[in-house]
């Protein structure tokens, strides 16, 4: 009987967690509708928010920064919706951003590039899937990726790619390790709400402490959660 009762009281929490994450996510959909008023080209765009893509927490995270910050250099992990979004708003709104995009699929880039016109701005690269060794576990990656990139974003967007349950999309965390305390920047990190992606995240504030940069984080809650790291210039990304 206690038993009972105890699998009742943690399917009751469950699905109250569940219920609030649902709630949120309704509200952060009004609050990027409303974000990206006025904003012609945004608000026609199809996009498919939710499922693997970025969420609404994720999009409205996304379109402040592009909006507040205008970042002059982006790179994304995973090619797909975020694509899109950034590529149309660098068309209409930051001609003079660039956008750097790491996928590891090519038949997912010659599918998408069928059914979407990239900005001139962005290039699409393609690198191999590996399978790296952390504490341990192991995780997906791209093949060489310090040698493919060797300056520093404005913003990175991590959400490729495939997670895995342990140290998920670390490649940051490499990269991370070659920042200086000069360097400004914000690091978006999809998926936080589950346990891979919050290692790979806290090994990233590891590093950049250790390196002496003053960093802010923040995280946006919905469906699927959104974790920022940013450094003093982009202090504010944590107030949305």
């Amino acid at each position: 009987m206690i038993k009972k009762i105890k699998k009742i009281i943690r399917d009751q929490i469950k699905l109250q967690k569940l219920s609030y994450s649902q709630l949120k996510e309704l509200e952060w959909s009004q609050i990027y509708r409303d974000s990206i008023r006025g904003k012609k080209s945004i608000e026609t765009l199809p996009l498919n928010i939710g499922r693997w893509a970025g969420n609404y927490t994720f999009f409205y995270v996304l379109n402040r920064i592009l909006t507040d910050y205008k970042p002059k250099a982006i790179i994304e992990f995973g090619l797909g919706e975020s694509t899109k979004f950034i590529s149309t708003f660098i068309d209409n709104y930051l001609k003079d951003t660039t956008l750097k995009t790491i996928e590891h699929d090519a038949n997912w880039k010659n599918q998408f590039l069928k059914n979407f016109k990239i900005s001139d701005n962005v290039n699409i690269q393609v690198l191999d899937l590996v399978e790296n060794e952390v504490e341990g576990y192991k995780t997906n990656g791209y093949l060489e990726i310090l040698n493919k990139i060797t300056t520093v974003y404005d913003l990175y967007i991590i959400d490729g790619p495939f997670g895995t349950s342990n140290y998920s999309r670390y490649d940051i965390v490499n990269l991370a390790k070659t920042f200086q305390s000069t360097n400004e920047f914000i690091i978006i990190m999809d998926d936080y709400h589950r346990d891979g992606e919050k290692q790979t995240a806290h090994k990233v504030i590891e590093v950049l402490n250790s390196k002496k940069i003053e960093i802010y984080t923040k995280t946006y809650i919905g469906n699927k959660s959104v974790f920022l790291i940013a450094t003093k210039q982009y202090k504010y990304v944590t107030s949305l």
